[in-house]
């Protein structure tokens, strides 16, 4: 372990060996890489009796948030905790699963075995071995954004001595629906962000159409070597669901071209921005493994969102363009065209058509345990969340006894970053029914 410091605290590495199938316990082992964050101005002792925290973050695909300090939730979380903050297998510091790693699997069917053990039970069971060997057996509350509460949710349905309580911030997933229903449900939030994001930026919506039309006629590069086509930039939609997206966007759109001497181009500062929200090299799990965190033993998942996007027609850029109607982006998609746009996915391409066509997946939830939960529960519902279906994440709050929802407008999918201090707390007194 090394410990050092930063502003505010004090921070422990820890790394943890693991076995790649819980099954098999003595076969291989994979690394997991978990930050220890606690308040400096404490004895040694006094860090030791805290109680911990694990934090468990969105995705799939991305390692723990790296916090400088007492930045956003963290400062309320050490007032009274120890916070781990855990880089789920495959990612971050932890054993890598990427284009670069996978290939020592053997061949796309092997790699594709490999990532089986990548999803919600995998990181659950993980979590389990590392609460033992931290706490001595005591548990733990869990705090669990976006994927991270479909996480939660799973370790509610299957480790629940493990859990002292459990805080979710966007993420209650349907316990039932297959990826086709939460495809389904997707599209017409994804519509309702764009139509939002017009209204307040009218000029925009011709921004997006010149810039659709463009891309359609040129074939174009970004700078990384990927490609940049119509439907790959509609997928910077996916900024429309945070809180300052829609800014965000907005100023990226505003620089897209520059006069050249043979007439207006993409500028070179714009396609930098782009590759930066597109790319998947710094989380290629993300692309690979999306689908299958919805996939509950009800066949394959089978290219959900490419098929379903098919039933949603107000998404085909060339024919809103010939209609003369808005361009609309995209949001959370994943699709074919993904794992040759990409240059951090196209040797990964055979391997996700594989997972896409797997029909052994397993559910991931457990109803009946879930009816019957002591766990303390409290969840952060946003209204119109544009990642996660918010019928969806009522229904499951009904299903799970004692399970506390804050219902809210004044955040997106990210408020748990977004809004300081004041989601965790929230969450926290809810779970003591201090509200």
């Amino acid at each position: 372990m090394t410990t050092y410091r930063q502003p505010g605290t004090v921070v422990t590495d820890h790394r943890f060996p693991v076995p790649l199938d819980h099954a098999r316990p003595d076969g291989e082992q994979i690394e997991v890489y978990a930050r220890e964050i606690a308040a400096s101005g404490l004895s040694a002792t006094e860090r030791e009796r805290l109680p911990w925290l694990v934090y468990l973050e969105g995705g799939p695909g991305f390692g723990a948030r790296r916090f400088i300090g007492r930045q956003a939730w963290l400062d309320r979380a050490l007032r009274e905790f120890r916070v781990l903050l855990l880089d789920q297998r495959g990612t971050g510091r932890s054993t890598p699963a990427n284009r670069q790693t996978l290939p020592a699997r053997g061949d796309a069917a092997a790699q594709a075995d490999h990532l089986t053990h990548f999803r919600a039970d995998s990181i659950v069971k993980d979590c389990e071995l590392i609460r033992r060997r931290l706490t001595g057996g005591a548990p733990w509350t869990v705090l669990g954004q976006s994927f991270g509460g479909f996480c939660a949710v799973h370790y509610l349905s299957t480790a629940p001595e493990g859990l002292e309580r459990v805080l979710i911030t966007g993420g209650l997933p349907s316990l039932h629906a297959t990826a086709d229903e939460v495809y389904t449900a997707a599209y017409p939030r994804a519509r309702r962000k764009n139509e939002a994001h017009f209204a307040r930026y009218p000029d925009d919506a011709e921004h997006v159409r010149t810039i659709a039309a463009h891309l359609l006629e040129h074939e174009t590069a970004l700078p990384g070597g990927g490609l940049l086509t119509a439907e790959s930039f509609q997928s910077l939609g996916i900024l429309l669901g945070s809180g300052d997206g829609t800014h965000q966007l907005h100023h990226l759109l505003e620089g897209a071209f520059v006069r050249a001497p043979g007439g207006p181009v993409l500028a070179d500062a714009f396609l930098e921005q782009v590759q930066a929200h597109l790319s998947y090299a710094g989380h290629p799990l993300y692309a690979v493994l999306h689908e299958a965190i919805y996939a509950q033993g009800k066949g394959p998942t089978a290219w959900a969102a490419e098929r379903i996007r098919a039933d949603f027609p107000e998404f085909d850029a060339a024919a809103a363009l010939a209609a003369g109607r808005p361009v609309l982006l995209t949001g959370e998609t994943i699709h074919p065209w993904h794992f040759t746009a990409d240059p951090a996915l196209r040797p990964l391409r055979e391997t996700a058509e594989l997972l896409a066509r797997r029909d052994d997946w397993t559910p991931l939830y457990d109803p009946a345990r879930l009816a019957v939960n002591e766990v303390p529960v409290a969840a952060a519902v946003y209204h119109d969340d544009m990642y996660v279906d918010t019928a969806h994440s009522l229904e499951t709050a009904r299903a799970i006894r004692g399970l506390r929802t804050w219902v809210t407008d004044e955040f997106e999918h990210d408020g748990v970053r977004a809004g300081g201090p004041r989601v965790l707390d929230r969450l926290l007194a809810l779970s003591r029914d201090e509200l």
